[in-house]
């Protein structure tokens, strides 16, 4: 007779339990931390985005108005004031102004209302205010 070796009904039984157990300890703790990991993108991004813009000013003696906004850091803005040591490329090094990790655009305010310039994200509402994962990301709030 051959020698028929394989798996069992209970031993199949063992393991998919073994695997749910871990799937439900594992699962909840992974899941949760997508939050987070948007919320400390958002902070990156707001810091690279503020490098932009003190690079702009380094060039060009000022920062872009409220109405320029981050498309100043890549295109050259033709209304005033009008940028005359413009970086040709651009600020940017994709050459687009990203959106928040929620998909939203950034907000920009200058003259800021704390500092220079404000740079905010809405969370991940998309609206002001909030608590947790909706709070706001300010860039005078970033160490």
């Amino acid at each position: 007779m051959r020698d028929k070796r394989g798996f069992t009904l209970i031993e199949i039984l063992v393991v998919v339990f073994i695997l749910a157990l871990l799937a439900a300890l594992v699962g909840p703790k992974v899941i949760g931390r997508t939050d987070d990991a948007k919320i400390a993108e958002a902070k990156i991004q707001i810091k690279n985005l503020e490098t932009a813009l003190k690079l702009y000013k380094l060039d060009n003696g000022f920062y872009p108005t409220t109405e320029q906004g981050l498309e100043a850091l890549v295109k050259k803005p033709a209304s005033a004031p009008v940028p005359e040591k413009y970086r040709d490329g651009g600020y940017l090094e994709k050459r687009s102004v990203p959106k928040d990790p929620w998909g939203n655009p950034y907000i920009y305010l200058s003259p800021g209302s704390h500092g220079d310039f404000d740079l905010s994200s809405y969370g991940a509402d998309g609206k002001a205010g909030g608590e947790g994962k909706d709070a706001d990301i300010n860039n005078w709030e970033i160490d």
